[in-house]
């Protein structure tokens, strides 16, 4: 049975004119287009026939302008001089054609709006490749791309998937890609282009929701950073469990957050400043130069405070690590801004 709102790609939109403003300005033309045939009838008056009464008046020049461009074409004024003729020949007839198209501008614009749009999304899916897939766009959402383009990350490589269409409309408005549907089904998420993503965060509001979309996403990429949110510690291993690479708890990373403000305000603020990117202090994550290489991670320029190799997180201060290899990754913290 055929899905009766199947998910639906948005690109990035451009700022939209009004539409009673498009509309005045096809009637302005159209109204030029006439008010200037009429003029060039009224100029070579006399070379026109008027079966009523033989003379053009200027009230005559404008009806036949309205019905030659109009294409109505009643016969009773007609050119009779080679002068008339060669005019509606050369002029009359393209400005028939302009009028006509003004008219029916709207029907036009529509269609090749529709074509246009259906090549841009056959043009994005052709080549997006490597690119980070948000799912859901409220509140937690929308701070992980800010995050992101904090970070450099382009917007263009970033696709909004969200079920309601305010929130996708909201994505596209921010220069983002989005996809209108439920992210729990595999067709929503094949219309993501997530098998070819390199990054997923799971964010909507229900942890048995992002559950489900973790388990889905993963099965459908094996290799992709999966992220995922939820309100409660309980539901973290489950998400664990269904693919994810990392488990944000909000709920109680925010209790913690408000615990230690509470002993120490000076300490809630530094931890605010390093969760909120490019603002005082960051924590980023940067490969080892050639200069640390075979150092201790102690004689860095930055803050190190841990030491990722190959895919396991260390302390700097295990002894594994007391020299740095040349593939190893630091995270470390640095004054914000600094190039990474």
């Amino acid at each position: 049975m055929p899905d009766p709102n199947p998910p639906t790609v948005a690109l990035p939109t451009r700022p939209a004119r009004p539409p009673l403003r498009q509309v005045l300005k096809r009637l302005a033309l159209a109204l030029g287009v006439l008010l200037l045939t009429t003029l060039i009838v009224w100029a070579d008056h006399d070379g026109y026939h008027d079966n009523a009464d033989a003379a053009v008046s200027l009230l005559d020049a404008a009806y036949y302008a309205t019905v030659t461009l109009s294409t109505t074409g009643y016969g009773d004024i007609t050119p009779v001089s080679d002068s008339a003729r060669l005019v509606n020949i050369l002029v009359i007839t393209p400005l028939r054609v302009l009028f006509l198209i003004i008219l029916v501008g709207t029907t036009l614009e529509v269609l090749t709006e529709r074509t246009r749009r259906q090549w841009r999304i056959r043009r994005w899916r052709s080549s997006v490749r490597e690119h980070t897939v948000v799912i859901g766009y409220g509140t937690k959402g929308r701070s992980a791309v800010s995050a992101l383009l904090g970070q450099g990350v382009e917007a263009s490589s970033i696709v909004v998937v969200d079920p309601q269409s305010r929130a996708v409309d909201q994505a596209t408005r921010d220069g983002l890609t989005g996809v209108v549907g439920d992210a729990t089904r595999t067709e929503t998420l094949l219309r993501a282009e997530l098998p070819r993503a390199a990054r997923v965060v799971v964010a909507p509001e229900r942890d048995d929701t992002a559950a489900l979309i973790t388990l889905t996403a993963r099965q459908l990429n094996r290799g992709a950073t999966v992220v995922a949110a939820v309100r409660e510690d309980e539901n973290a291993p489950l998400l664990r469990q269904s693919g994810a690479d990392v488990v944000v708890t909000s709920s109680s990373s925010a209790g913690r957050l408000l615990g230690m403000s509470m002993l120490s305000p000076h300490a809630g603020s530094v931890m605010e400043d390093l969760l909120t990117y490019g603002r005082g202090l960051d924590v980023v994550e940067r490969p080892v130069t050639r200069a640390e290489a075979g150092h201790s991670p102690r004689e860095s320029g930055d803050l190190v405070v841990a030491v990722v190799r190959g895919r396991r997180l260390l302390n700097y201060t295990e002894p594994e690590v007391a020299t740095l290899q040349l593939t190893d990754r630091l995270i470390v913290i640095r004054p914000a801004g600094l190039p990474q």
